[in-house]
């Protein structure tokens, strides 16, 4: 097997359509990320990890950097399913040609979308950010010299239960059989058993929780990390740091709100050399003083960065709710969506 060949000779109705799509805003924006993007390279890390297509046997298969544009169009045009995302390519003229498809060519069955994205690891997408993240430093732009880190809740795909009827699920799920429905086929589609309750404003949720690191330069999604919504925010600190370091330039400062503040993320900070920007916290008997509370109100209007990613996601892309019943599955796709958003951003930079 190998891969299909994308680079055919322009037809007629190719050229035709060429000259009738030339003015619309959408493919010259998505002409303007495929000039500034580096794809063999984002390819070079998929195929690391991409078994399909080195056999000199059976069908041919489409790219891999193709799918992930495919992906990537879902996110940016808010298309919620993978058969809608099928239809949305064969319906696009500018679809097919970001995609580099010519237009006589069917678009990809919808279940290939599926098992590209199960193909791949959170430390692939993590690795293909990073690479991303590094064409745009070697352009000029300065990254991850400072940081800005927050959670959100994500609602559950599923209903909620109860927690001990989830408990009982979770048990169930971990036998043979919890794993086989009433014909002994293994279970395609279950509920989600890797959510869990938390509270917060007084009000339960049922769900997931994001845990991301915006750069405050550009607003650039570094890293982003999913768990039940049980896990407090302040452990996911360090890993967020962690996480960001996508170009040479140090981490210089750290901007967090009171959820984070603490001796270890304090100690965390000075060990690693990093300016200390986590709002601080009143504790019983002792009250902020003046300094402290102008202090505050300095690193809000830093810290801002994260939340107005977490605005535009939850507003453009239904990030409040959770696509899949699977944490593993909500990592990737919201790695997917780090991707799609950091590309937008990028470009608005680099053409301005």
């Amino acid at each position: 097997m190998s891969f299909k060949n994308m680079q055919s000779n322009l037809t007629f109705a190719d050229i035709s359509l060429f000259a009738s799509i030339e003015k619309n805003r959408a493919i010259q924006r998505m002409e303007q990320i495929n000039a500034i993007v580096d794809w063999p390279r984002i390819e070079n890390l998929l195929m690391r990890s991409y078994p399909v297509g080195k056999s000199a046997r059976g069908k041919e298969a489409y790219p891999p950097v193709l799918l992930m544009k495919c992906l990537l169009l879902q996110q940016w045009f808010h298309i919620d399913s993978d058969p809608e995302l099928e239809t949305q390519i064969n319906d696009r003229a500018s679809f097919k040609k970001f995609l580099g498809l010519p237009f006589d060519d069917p678009a990809p069955d919808h279940s290939t979308f599926s098992r590209f994205r199960g193909r791949f690891s959170k430390d692939t997408m993590r690795l293909v950010n990073n690479e991303l993240l590094s064409q745009f430093a070697a352009k000029g732009l300065t990254i991850n010299e400072g940081i800005a880190i927050d959670a959100r809740l994500v609602q559950s795909a599923s209903h909620p239960i109860g927690k001990e009827k989830l408990e009982e699920e979770k048990q169930k799920r971990n036998t043979p059989e919890g794993n086989l429905d009433k014909n002994g086929n293994i279970i395609k589609f279950s509920r989600d058993l890797d959510s869990d309750w938390t509270i917060k404003n007084d009000a339960p949720h049922f769900g997931l929780k994001e845990h991301a690191a915006v750069d405050t330069n550009y607003g650039f999604v570094l890293a982003t990390e999913m768990t039940p919504a049980s896990h407090h925010d302040s452990p996911y600190l360090p890993l967020c740091v962690a996480r960001s370091g996508h170009t040479k330039t140090p981490i210089k400062k750290v901007y967090a709100d009171k959820g984070y503040f603490g001796k270890n993320n304090r100690e965390f900070l000075h060990m690693n050399n990093i300016a200390d920007g986590i709002m601080t916290k009143a504790s019983r008997g002792t009250e902020l003083t003046p300094f402290e509370k102008e202090r505050n109100k300095a690193i809000s209007k830093i810290r801002y960065k994260v939340e107005q990613y977490f605005g535009l996601s939850h507003l453009h892309n239904n990030a409040f709710r959770a696509r899949f019943t699977r944490l593993i599955k909500n990592a990737i796709d919201a790695l997917f969506r780090q991707m799609a958003f950091n590309l937008l951003r990028g470009t608005k930079v680099l053409t301005a």
